[in-house]
């Protein structure tokens, strides 16, 4: 800097503290211009006119790296607190001079009905505080045009507002967003409706969800997108697919100027997928698909966008009885299927995933021929029989009249146990109806074939006592063959109580009264083994125990109740 710019600043500087002490008296309370005299670390002195002096503290003044942005010469507007305190000097404040510059400020935007910028800072009791320079009070209902849950996701935004209630003196400003969403609102919707007709393809913001759709604001008009018109496929909730704030293209289905009804369409923006479904997906066609949904009835799955088929449970597995379709698939998991029919108008397609494999049930026959030997683990056991695992997911039913020939089953259990491995022999195989008959007494020879052989009518043989009944005795003459000595033929005098005669355990000799072959069942007697001992005929009593009368008949012959 030059002598002549020292010199001029020097004249500049003079002039304004001649201008400073031209002024009258300085007024406690009010707002004054200053100037800077000097600046230290902790005070700037300001000259305040009528040679009166002041101290403001550098805290008041902008800060950059610790320096005050204020400089000798600088000009400022101050508060006068007091004109003059111990020291001689007048107490100062650059703040509340700027609050004050602010408060008449808003107080202009008020009175002008124009708006002010602000800062939500925090969340207090019915509202907001907002910082527009001072603080100032935005209740919850004035926050926007909906009521909004979470009030601390604003804060921090910046907004403009409109001052709806002032007052200075308690230091009381009330704002409103709302006001100028709902002017802001009534200009767009005079535009909108001007454009809103059916037919038409509108931009519009997801404003809300619910369970039967999305409302879309339009431009200062809702209109309700139905979850069912949002995609072509299958869509359980909205939050699926789209998010309070989205921007959507939407196409007016309906409008009723009247009361303002507009309902929209996403999925009518995009052709139909299911026009051409008959001919993507024919009958027989293996296709691959993404599970979207389970039921408890079958899982369907997205052949293409907007385009769903159904696998039924009944078609999941050609050899496991699925109860869920949980146990096989997921949602998300690629699965492979056979396109078993498709009703187009109906928007349905019947798909199988068990025929996308082969059928083991068509190769099981080759095998396992007829009278082949298998061995196999029991699987399960049930009132009728058990089941024996063939291979995996294939299972073959021994019916309980199959597991012995001799022995008279009550229940398989009296046999087997889950779990123990069994031998059988191949009995039948169903393939349309996907059942496989076994035979465990097969394995062996039918004992009852030989029978009327080895113990022919008269013929003496010893026995075990087995079981002891009000009718008679039971008498096993071999393993797992017994035979019945009524209670008519113990002994050759009456007897009311077969214990009386024998016990269980007990052998016994008898004689081989009559043998039925086919219908199991042989009669025995002691009576007669007696009589025959003592010197009588037995063949005449076995004569007369042929020819007797149709009630010795149902004796002999109708005698198994166990």
């Amino acid at each position: 800097m030059n002598v002549a710019e020292v010199v001029e600043d020097s004249l500049s500087f003079a002039d304004l503290l001649n201008e400073q002490y031209a002024k009258d008296e300085v007024i406690e309370g009010g707002i004054i211009k200053g100037l800077v005299l000097s600046v230290n670390k902790d005070y700037v002195l300001v000259d305040a006119g009528y040679k009166s002096e002041g101290l403001i503290s550098t805290s008041e003044f902008p800060m950059i790296n610790g320096v005050p942005q204020i400089k000798v010469g600088d000009t400022v507007e101050v508060y006068v607190e007091t004109r003059e305190d111990d020291r001689g000097l007048m107490v100062l404040s650059k703040d509340k001079a700027d609050k004050l510059k602010l408060w008449d400020e808003i107080s202009l935007a008020c009175d002008r009905d124009e708006v002010v910028k602000g800062t939500i800072i925090c969340r207090v009791k019915g509202g907001l505080q907002v910082d527009i320079g001072v603080k100032a009070f935005l209740p919850g209902s004035q926050v926007d045009l909906r009521p909004i849950r979470n009030l601390d996701r604003l804060i921090g935004e910046m907004f403009e507002f409109k001052v709806i209630k002032f007052n200075k003196k308690r230091g009381n400003i009330v704002l409103s967003r709302r006001v100028l969403l709902e002017k802001e609102r009534e200009s767009k919707r005079k535009v909108t409706l001007e454009n809103l007709k059916e037919g038409s393809v509108m931009e519009g913001v997801v404003k809300n969800l619910t369970d039967y759709g999305a409302f879309i604001d339009l431009g200062g008009v809702d209109g309700l997108l139905h979850i069912t018109d949002m995609s072509w496929g299958r869509v359980l909730k909205a939050e699926d697919i789209l998010s309070v704030g989205d921007k959507v293209t939407v196409k007016i289905l309906h409008y009723e100027p009247e009361n303002n009804r507009v309902s929209l369409g996403m999925k009518q923006i995009t052709d139909n997928p299911w026009t051409k479904a008959q001919d993507e997906f024919p009958v027989g066609t293996k296709v691959t698909g993404k599970v979207v949904s389970l039921t408890d009835y079958g899982a369907f799955i997205e052949l293409r966008p907007g385009v769903e088929g159904l696998i039924h449970v009944s078609e999941m597995s050609w050899t496991r009885r699925v109860k869920h379709p949980s146990k096989i698939v997921n949602i998300g998991d690629e699965v492979e299927a056979v396109v078993l029919d498709i009703d187009q108008e109906n928007k349905r397609i019947s798909l199988g995933m068990k025929q996308a494999r082969p059928n083991p049930w068509t190769q099981i026959e080759e095998r396992y021929p007829v009278g082949a030997v298998i061995r196999g683990q029991v699987r399960n056991i049930t009132d009728f029989g058990i089941f024996i695992g063939i291979e995996d997911g294939i299972d073959g039913l021994v019916h309980i009249s199959d597991l012995s020939w001799t022995h008279r089953v009550k229940h398989p259990s009296e046999m087997y146990q889950k779990g123990d491995e069994v031998e059988a022999v191949v009995l039948n195989i169903d393939m349309e109806n996907e059942r496989f008959s076994l035979g465990i007494k097969q394995l062996h020879e039918d004992p009852w074939s030989r029978l009327s052989h080895a113990y022919p009518r008269g013929a003496r043989v010893k026995g075990t006592v087995s079981k002891i009944t009000d009718f008679g005795v039971f008498i096993e003459i071999e393993a797992g063959v017994e035979g019945l000595c009524h209670v008519s033929e113990l002994s050759e005098n009456r007897v009311d109580n077969p214990r009386s005669v024998v016990e269980i355990g007990q052998e016994v000799e008898v004689m081989i009264v009559d043998i039925d072959p086919e219908e199991r069942k042989i009669a025995l007697s002691i009576k007669a083994l007696n009589s025959s001992d003592k010197g009588g005929d037995y063949r005449a009593y076995l004569g007369e125990q042929k020819n007797s009368s149709e009630e010795q008949n149902i004796r002999y012959r109708n005698w198994y109740f166990w």
